[in-house]
Formats: C-alpha cells, structure tokens, sequence
C-alpha cells in the first residue's frame, strides 16, 4: 500500500500497518490482504462479492479488521459480509471503509453486513467511514447492517462518520431473542452541501430484550442530516432512543423518533434535541483565551466524543 492508503488505513481502523490476528483489507475492488487464525475463519463468499466471517463457540479476547479502502475514482461497488458468531464468543470486530478521491467520477462502497450473534455471544462491532480528496468527484457510502441476536446475546455497536462523506444512507434493523440486548451509539459530521440518513428499525421480539439507540450529529454549512428510528416492544422489553444534534450556519436537520408498543409490558422511551451551541459555552471559552472558532471546535469535539 502506498502513503495515501495507509492514511486511509489509520483513519478507518486505527491502524498503521497490517493487523495481528484475523483481518481482510479491500482495496480498490480487490482483496489485499487475508489472515484467518484458529478460532476466526474468513471466507469468500461464491455468488457475490463479499465474505464469510465464523467466529467459532467460545472464542474469546479476539479481533478482526476488515477495513475497505477507495483509492482511486470512479469505482463503485457493493460487497456483502455475513459475521457468524459462535455461542459464547466474545470478540471485537473493527470495519469501515475509507475513499480518496481526487478525480471527477463518483467513488462509491456500499456495503451489507449481516451478523448472526449466537447465544451468549457478545460482539463489539465499531463501523468508522471517512472521505478525502481534491477533485470533483463525490464520495458515497451507504451501509446496510442486518442484526439477528440469539438468546442472551450481546452487541455493541459504534458508527462514525465525521469528514469527507457527501452522501450516506444508513440502514440498521435487528431482532433480539429472549434476555438479547443491543447498544448503538453513531456519531456523525456534515458540512458544505453533504447528506446524511439513518434509519434504525429494532424490533425487540423475545422476553427481556432490551435495546439503547443513540445518535448525536453536527450539521454545517448548508448539510443536510435525517434521522429516523422506530423501536418495536413485542413483548416484555424495554427500549431507549435518543438523537441529539447542533445545527449551525445553514444547516437543516431532522429527527423522526418512532415507539410502537404491541405488548402492555414494553417500556419504551425516546428523546430528540436539536439546537445552536449556546452562548455562554462560547464566552466561557473566550475568557480562557480561545478564539470564537477555536471555543466552538473545542464544543463540538467535546460534544462527539
């Protein structure tokens, strides 16, 4: 990989060279690297492009990396991953997908990911998307994540999306089994005339599931953000829903919280929050020393932390 795609490596994934442990690296529409250990086995799939990752019963204290890297104009693709993960697993799963765009052709990734958690099993699941470049050419990421959680179950999962992405439409649903939970906290950033959604579809089906939906957004300039959740309580569950957004300059954002309770023991729950960053933060920050730039940096990177 050359310099540009390392960078690209770094910011999606934390990395500075080729991980330990099980990982596939995409770049440019092709594989460029591929480790399956003992107890974490990655595949091709045979009918479409894409991969099968098994994480096998048991194993614990293990990772895998499968970062997807643009580096060159104009490639468009969908790739499908299916995560099998086995009863009593407890693993780290780190993906994302990273474009350098520097021509005038749209690059775009769209990726499926599909996760079977299986019993007991908990995974942490950490999604990052990044975009850069110097030409016209926009960058566009659309990621699918399909979540089906066995009983007992466990996942966390973090989305971040915070510079470079023009366009992105996020789709998340699951389903949880009896005593299942699931934990989702996005973080996203818009500015110049970019757009991004995100739509979150829970369906809490088995006895004591439980699911905490958070999504906390900056949109500038003229960006445009949609935010849509619905949590279904179909049995007795509890579910939370929150989004909390700055809006500045000449931004729009938009925020749909959906609760449909079918059963009279589902306590469900949602917040929504959209404003300016106050005036008195602002000051506050000025009387340290702080520019009214720098006071409202330090804001917002607090705020998305």
């Amino acid at each position: 990989m050359d310099q540009i795609e390392l960078n690209l490596l770094r910011e999606i994934a934390d990395l500075h060279s080729m991980p330990e442990g099980a990982y596939n690296i995409r770049l440019n529409g092709e594989s460029a690297g591929r480790n399956s250990t003992e107890n974490i086995i990655i595949e091709s799939k045979t009918d479409k492009p894409g991969i099968n990752i098994t994480i096998l019963p048991g194993t614990k204290n293990e990772s895998c990396h499968i970062p997807v890297m643009l580096s060159q104009s104009g490639i468009t693709e969908v790739v499908y991953n299916d995560f099998f993960i086995g009863e009593d697993a407890d693993v780290v799963i780190v993906a994302g997908c990273g474009i350098h765009n520097c021509g005038t052709d749209l690059s775009e990734h769209d990726g499926v990911h599909t996760f079977h958690v299986g019993k007991n099993a908990h995974v942490r699941y950490v999604e990052k998307h990044y975009g850069e470049g110097d030409g016209r050419g926009e960058n566009v990421l659309n990621p699918t994540t399909v979540i089906e959680i066995a009983e007992g179950g466990r996942m966390e999962m973090e989305t971040t999306q915070i510079k470079g992405v023009d366009s992105a439409i996020r789709e998340t649903t699951a389903k949880l089994a009896d005593g299942a939970s699931l934990e989702i906290k996005e973080k996203i950033m818009t500015h110049g005339k970019q757009f991004a959604r995100t739509n979150f579809t829970v369906d809490l089906d088995g006895i004591g599931s439980s699911a905490n939906v958070v999504s906390r957004s900056v949109a500038r300039d003229e960006s445009a953000q949609k935010f849509i959740s619905c949590i279904r309580g179909n049995n007795v569950c509890s579910g939370h829903s929150e989004c909390d957004a700055i809006i500045m300059d000449n931004a729009n954002v938009s925020a749909s919280p959906d609760l449909d309770a079918n059963n009279v023991e589902a306590s469900l729950i949602h917040e929504a929050a959209i404003g300016k960053i106050a005036g008195d933060q602002i000051i506050k920050l000025r009387t340290l020393g702080l520019t009214e730039e720098e006071a409202e940096e330090q804001i917002i990177a607090g705020f998305l932390k």
